[in-house]
């Protein structure tokens, strides 16, 4: 089964078990394509989600920053994740 991979990761339907693993292949995927801002989308509930996410994505070498998303695009439901540019040797 093929994928489309995009700026998004949504998370419901998944079990926090599965977020070590899903997240940073998920960024993996993101750098190849070129991607910069991402989204994790998580869901408001009791945050055990979010947690994971949040624990995963510290700990990444790739993640410059993260935080809540805008109320408009989701608010404490979704992360937006911020990576590293990787710099252009001259």
């Amino acid at each position: 089964m093929a994928y489309r991979v995009t700026d998004t990761l949504d998370l419901h339907g998944f079990f926090p078990e599965q977020i070590p693993q899903m997240v940073p292949d998920f960024i993996q995927n993101a750098r190849a394509l070129g991607l910069h801002r991402l989204r994790i989308v998580h869901g408001k509930g009791k945050s055990r989600l979010k947690w994971e996410v949040h624990q995963v994505l510290k700990d990444n070498p790739y993640v410059e920053s993260f935080g809540d998303a805008p109320p408009e695009t989701g608010g404490w439901g979704t992360t937006v994740v911020l990576l590293k540019t990787e710099k252009k040797s001259p």
